[in-house]
């Protein structure tokens, strides 16, 4: 993962933020014109860079119609179906001592339900799916890091140590317990080099927040 000595406590938060609805829109749904657009783009390509990932010539030279499709057949592949494919929820890869876990609608989703409507969330009036979602739940940690950008920018400490803290717990408590797990299987089975890439990038996100966000909550001042 790129450098963050040098930012701020606010600044950092923001770059957090940043990252985790990046990941959030790449597993959310196929990709689209736009998007792909904006991943093209080369501040974002300078942003794969500094995260140490670099897109392959393929990704970005190949006719858009023809990616556009590569991916979305990959993607349903991967994440949809039909036939055996790689649940994108934590219900079904939590492995919990309870018990619940192995298909949806378990334990998991049901925490991590009330967890977004505790935070005040609510989702898009067109999302249909499971919260426990990965795209829902990395949308939640953008969330939760863009209020603790706002509450460093207005000087609010306890709010921000606040956030710091819900983030921490999130992580532990749910991304680090299950994301490994599901990255490592898409690596195996994605036949697309950009899964498997945003797959290895995802892994290594999670692993850095699980091992430094208790870090930056103790030297935040």
């Amino acid at each position: 993962m790129a450098k963050t000595e040098k930012l701020n406590t606010k600044d950092l938060a923001g770059h957090r933020s940043n990252i985790y609805g990046l990941l959030a829109a790449i597993y959310r749904r196929e990709i689209t014109s736009d998007f792909l657009k904006q991943l093209k783009d080369p501040s974002m390509l300078g942003v794969f860079s500094a995260l140490g990932i670099k897109l392959n010539n393929g990704f970005l030279k190949k006719p858009e119609h023809e990616l556009l499709e590569n991916l979305a057949v990959e993607y349903a592949r991967l994440f949809i179906g039909p036939g055996k494919h790689i649940s994108p929820h934590e219900s079904v890869h939590h492995k919990r001592d309870d018990g619940q876990w192995g298909q949806l609608w378990g334990s998991s989703t049901a925490e991590v339900k009330r967890i977004i409507e505790s935070a005040g969330l609510s989702y898009q009036p067109e999302y249909t799916g499971l919260p426990d979602h990965i795209s829902v739940e990395l949308e939640f940690m953008q969330q939760v890091t863009l209020a603790e950008e706002k509450a460093w920018e207005d000087g609010d400490k306890k709010l921000a140590f606040a956030c710091l803290e819900n983030e921490k717990k999130f992580i532990e408590e749910h991304l680090a317990e299950w994301i490994p797990d599901f990255c490592d299987k898409v690596i195996n089975q994605a036949e697309s080099p950009f899964y498997r890439v945003m797959a290895e990038l995802t892994q290594k996100i999670v692993e850095f927040e699980k091992n430094e966000i208790g870090r930056s909550d103790e030297n935040s001042t």
